[in-house]
């Protein structure tokens, strides 16, 4: 039996880890924490089938202007870590032109276009269809030339993909969410993503599915892997294991794992904060509310709000700006109530330069496998391109082109 140790149990390498058992691998999924406790857990909970085209960097000067001045809370950055983002921002501004985008653009769409199918298959396995809702979820807009242009964009993706929405009115968005104080505009709705009322409780249900399967799950120390004589390992709380073929899905922490085997990964790391909020109104659906750059979703444990990004290090100490901005914009338009937690919670999303995750073997490492660079959408895209990578570990030939994902991209 072919054997494989999964570094990471956010939704990205829990699913590969699944997938590769019901290729008849032996897997070992390990961590230092227990699945869905990371960047898995923190998201704002939509299975986003409408996010077609990956977000580019914006590319006039007016919006650069504001993002530098902090004159929007879509994006904020440290000065003292700027440094260590300008090479990978560089290239994101440069893969951001629009020819080079289009051309991302439909690479990712046939990767992002299988994921609802693939949780479907998931949802079902693990018996977690209380979790999720099948209705969509709505944008607010304040601004009236944001409102025409997404509008014209949500078009245009619908006469290329047939995604689905219906614009409503500001009248007809607060009927529809009657908590609303105040509806802005107007809005979309987007009819066709998922919504998940507690992520991390969706990770752990595929964990124990996994687990199910045969599968263990291990506490361990990503830092600890090492090859020997063709044989990958690393120490886990009760011991080594040892396997023939490793998988990096560790998502923002990847390139620091892989950096010993001599591999420099850039990448663009995006902090994310989040909070619940309980004894307010109630919001049936989750709301992005796009002039002051967060989503607001009603969770297990009240309604979360959830921040842009922050430039930011995996182990800078917290900074929620964002989040303080994004409450006090969110109370304007619905009754939150008090907050939840004592702190926010905050994690960092791997985004990769070029838009497009990394997925398949490591050029110089026989048995190495890197799996991780999904940007906003590790919880989206987990499943389909944990059954991707999975299929090219098999020596199957995948169901989906990856060959603009591979991992020796960033080589020379």
């Amino acid at each position: 039996m072919r054997s494989a140790i999964v570094l990471g149990t956010g939704m990205v390498g829990v699913a590969t880890a699944i997938h590769l058992r019901r290729r008849g691998w032996s897997v070992a999924l390990v961590d230092r924490k227990p699945p869905g406790q990371e960047t898995s857990y923190g998201n704002a909970g939509i299975i986003q089938s409408e996010a077609l085209r990956p977000y580019p960097m914006p590319r006039d000067w007016r919006s650069l202007l504001r993002i530098a001045t902090g004159r929007t809370n879509d994006v904020r950055y440290r000065m003292a870590t700027l440094r260590h983002h300008v090479g990978p921002l560089l290239s994101y501004w440069s893969h951001s032109a629009p020819g080079r985008h289009d051309r991302i653009s439909a690479a990712y769409a046939e990767i992002i276009s299988r994921a609802p199918r693939e949780h479907e298959d998931l949802i079902g396995e693990a018996g977690a269809d209380a979790l999720v809702r099948r209705e969509g979820f709505r944008v607010l807009y304040r601004e009236q030339a944001a409102f025409d242009a997404e509008v014209a964009a949500a078009e245009a993706l619908h006469a290329a993909h047939g995604a689905k929405f219906s614009v409503l009115t500001a009248h007809e968005l607060k009927q529809v969410e009657p908590g609303l104080m105040d509806a802005g505009l107007g809005g979309l709705h987007w009819l066709e993503p998922w919504t998940v009322s507690d992520p991390g409780g969706l990770v752990a249900a595929y964990a124990k599915l996994f687990e199910r399967s045969g599968g263990a799950i291990v506490l361990g120390d990503a830092a600890t892997l090492a090859e020997r004589n063709g044989v990958w390992s690393v120490t886990a709380r009760d011991g080594r294991i040892d396997a023939e073929a490793v998988v990096v899905a560790l998502g923002p922490w990847s390139p620091d794992a892989l950096r010993k085997f001599g591999y420099r990964i850039p990448m663009v790391r995006k902090r994310g904060y989040h909070r619940h909020y309980a004894g307010g109104s109630v919001l049936r659906l989750p709301l992005r509310d796009v002039a002051s750059g967060y989503v607001i979703a009603p969770m297990k444990n009240g309604l979360r709000i959830t921040t842009g990004a922050e430039l930011a290090m995996p182990d800078d100490k917290p900074a929620p700006a964002q989040l303080a901005r994004a409450e006090q914009a969110a109370r304007q338009i619905i009754d939150l109530g008090r907050p939840v937690e004592a702190e926010p919670w905050f994690g960092t999303r791997p985004c990769m330069p070029d838009m497009l995750p990394v997925l398949g073997p490591a050029p110089r490492h026989k048995g190495l496998w890197m799996h991780f660079g999904h940007g906003h959408q590790g919880f989206t895209l987990g499943p389909v391109t944990g059954r991707l990578l999975a299929e090219l570990m098999s020596g199957e030939t995948p169901s989906v082109d990856v060959s603009a994902c591979r991992a020796d991209r960033f080589e020379g």
